[in-house]
């Protein structure tokens, strides 16, 4: 159940980034809403149409959508009377990057798929929704930058399969995979850390 409630906070916030990026490309209302929702929703829907699972996960339990819809109207409201505090959104964004990585890789792993599988399943669910979102802003994705984000889903994902593998506490390798993902966004959030410069000519 605290896993099920932690799922929709993140897919709240991943819609609020996404309502954001809209507004921030003067999009109108329904512009927010398909950004919204292709952010929040996006990488599970990929996940679910690439593993032939189906009903794909918001067609079986539509709570996902009013979410959506509700955080993205929320930050429509919020934005004309206030600035959205920035590193806020990022802790939270942080947040939902982790609880999507281990959710994706449950999922594949539950569905008997390879540890390489698992790994690539976790980090498109991570990432993929804010990849869609970029692009239908017209924007270099985030994950194609020097960004510590992709790599700290990977990360993550790593240590979920090994520590299933290992035979640990599938509640404390969850826990521990979550904070690897968070923990390396906080530290590229507040502490720069990136990905290497590309090489030089």
């Amino acid at each position: 159940m605290l896993l099920y409630l932690l799922e929709l906070f993140g897919v709240a916030v991943f819609a609020v980034s996404g309502a954001l990026a809209a507004a921030r490309k003067n999009m109108d209302l329904f512009g927010v809403m398909v950004i919204a929702a292709v952010t929040a929703i996006g990488g599970g829907t990929l996940r679910d149409v690439l593993l032939d699972r189906h009903p794909i996960f918001w067609f079986q339990n539509t709570v996902y959508l009013p979410v959506i819809i509700a955080a993205a109207v929320f930050t429509v409201i919020y934005t004309r009377y206030r600035d959205v505090p920035l590193k806020a959104l990022l802790v939270a964004d942080a947040f939902g990057l982790a609880l999507f990585t281990v959710s994706g890789a449950k999922i594949a792993e539950q569905l008997g798929m390879p540890g390489i599988i698992v790994v690539f399943m976790a980090a498109l669910t991570g990432t993929a929704g804010g990849m869609l979102r970029d692009v239908l802003c017209a924007e270099v994705p985030l994950i194609l930058r020097r960004e510590i984000y992709a790599t700290a889903s990977i990360a993550g994902a790593i240590v979920y399969v090994a520590g299933q593998a290992a035979g640990l506490d599938t509640t404390l390798v969850t826990f521990a995979a979550m904070a690897v993902v968070f923990a390396l966004r906080m530290a590229a959030i507040f502490l720069g850390w990136h990905m290497p410069d590309k090489p030089r000519a």
